[in-house]
């Protein structure tokens, strides 16, 4: 059951309110744990997104960036992850039965999730979300990514946003799991009403937003679990007037996929709230590689300029040289004048450790399987053996993101399209319905099975005959195994009664060729 009701409460008495922000004063304490490191990894990988300090906008972040191998990466980083988890224009995962649909029901099942699979990735790829996954994917690289999936119009049921990293505060509930995210929003007062239009204002607001339309309030959006009903997975969505500290709106969303931001991480220390990301793990080479181009850049100037020691003879005067060409420079008879000081400076050490930094950069953001980009370009199998190699080294960051961002968006997706009346499908628990991803690294992961199977059966058929394969393996069985690992649609699979009544025609017409050929009149 979904349910959308939206409560008018009183925001002056409701003490809801005070609890909200407490919880979000302390929970944005928490994260201040984390901002220095999160915008050391902005500042050095990702200057263009927006910074945890108050800035203006337009502003240059990158002053302390002289070599461009992580900013180069991260982006690569991003793109790699994209068209391995979510890639455009293709389906990455697919909608089957679940474990309590019987068994004989399951092949009819899953031919009629194939159509209601379809037409959610027909709406996934008419929307924005390839373009707001990629700038999420760029937060990912820090360690958390922030995703929000809202109801669009008649022609795209659906919108995604990337949510800055830094606009977002997140906290904990008993089970350890997200499930308070706060949101910081700054809206012109004029705004309000046009960016909530279910909003309720005090006469307070309502007099603010005819006086001062242009005023700009600190808007706080929380999404909070709600536990009111036991075994019932419900939120509550409450924006809060910073201003004036009065609640605005408050709506309860009830139902597999209502909570409206995905929040994911890259991977997750025990205890800790906000994911670790590749960025962090590559921050200290990172850092090693900037000061390295920066002392590069300093000794280069050395070199380019020079440096020079003189004679205190009373004539040279050192303020007032300046060594252009055709500058004639005064000195007393026996004087030696100027003379230049060779440059200590090692620049083949230098690109030693260039060279040692760089690597553990692209390692660290798993780019250094991306090959030569001057070398002729990959076959097919080279490619598919890069993405099994990724698939090996982030094996546990993709579980973790196919629980916390695949599923959640599907669920997501599902949810507005019912709601809408789009379509009608279960709900996707994993018992009615559950997610199966068809994606690249998905693929590369099962790889390891194909080649279990295919080793299986040549050991079995060479050492004790084929007779031995067809005794232990149904063939039929095999078959639809294997083509599940490799991704092919369940439309494409003929169903049981198909099969049936194709073995039966082909004995049939065997019977039929047996009997003619024992008609034929001998010679």
């Amino acid at each position: 059951m979904i349910e959308n009701t939206v409560i008018a409460l009183d925001a002056g008495t409701d003490k809801a309110v005070d609890f909200l922000l407490k919880r979000y004063e302390k929970a944005k304490g928490t994260r201040e744990n984390w901002v220095s490191l999160f915008e050391e990894c902005y500042e050095y990988a990702l200057p263009q997104r927006e910074s945890f300090y108050a800035e203006n906008p337009g502003q240059r972040r990158d002053d302390k960036i002289f070599d461009e191998t992580a900013v180069v990466g991260v982006q690569e980083f991003a793109s790699r992850l994209q068209s391995g988890l979510v890639p455009n224009f293709a389906r990455w995962a697919d909608f089957i039965a679940g474990s309590e649909v019987p068994k004989e029901q399951r092949e009819s099942v899953n031919a009629q999730l194939q159509e209601v699979t379809d037409y959610v990735f027909e709406v996934l790829q008419n929307s924005n979300f390839a373009q707001e996954v990629h700038e999420s994917f760029l937060d990912l690289a820090v360690g958390t990514g922030v995703l929000l999936c809202e109801e669009g119009d008649a022609i795209n049921p659906v919108r995604f946003s990337a949510i800055p990293l830094p606009h977002v505060v997140l906290d904990v509930g008993p089970d350890d799991r997200v499930d308070n995210i706060f949101r910081e929003r700054q809206i012109r007062c004029g705004q309000i009403l046009i960016a909530y239009p279910k909003a309720i204002l005090t006469p307070k607001i309502m007099e603010r937003v005819k006086t001062y339309p242009e005023e700009k309030h600190k808007i706080i959006e929380v999404i909070y679990r709600d536990y009111s009903k036991p075994n019932v997975l419900a939120h509550k969505y409450c924006v809060i007037d910073m201003q004036f500290k009065e609640k605005i709106l408050e709506e309860r969303y009830e139902g597999i996929g209502s909570c409206p931001i995905i929040a994911y991480r890259w991977s997750k220390a025990s205890g800790e709230i906000y994911g670790r990301g590749p960025l962090i793990n590559a921050l200290s080479a990172i850092k090693t590689t900037n000061l390295t181009i920066e002392l590069i850049l300093e000794n280069a100037q050395m070199s380019i300029s020079g440096i020079y020691q003189m004679e205190d003879d009373g004539v040279i005067n050192a303020d007032n040289i300046s060594l252009v060409p055709g500058t004639v420079i005064p000195k007393s008879p026996g004087s030696s004048g100027l003379q230049p000081i060779n440059s200590a400076g090692r620049f083949d050490v230098a690109d030693l450790v260039l060279n040692d930094q760089r690597n553990n950069i692209k390692r660290a953001l798993y780019n250094d399987m991306l090959g030569d980009p001057n070398r002729t370009p990959a076959s097919a199998t080279e490619i598919a053996e890069r993405m099994a190699d990724l698939s090996r080294r982030i094996g546990s960051a993709f579980g973790r993101l196919q629980a916390e961002l695949v599923t959640p968006v599907l669920q997501r997706v599902v949810y507005i399209l019912k709601k809408q009346g789009r379509i009608d499908l279960p709900v996707i628990n994993g018992r009615e319905v559950k997610v199966r991803s068809v994606s690249p690294l998905a693929q590369a992961q099962s790889q390891a099975d194909i080649v279990s199977v295919d080793r299986f059966l040549e050991l079995v058929g060479g050492r004790f005959g084929p007779q031995m394969v067809n005794l232990l393996i149904d063939s039929e069985e095999a078959s639809i195994y294997l083509a599940r690992k490799f991704g092919v649609p369940d439309n494409l699979i003929r169903d049981k009664t198909s099969r049936e009544q194709i073995i039966q025609m082909t004995a049939q017409m065997a019977q039929q060729q047996q009997q003619q050929g024992m008609m034929e009149p001998q010679e």
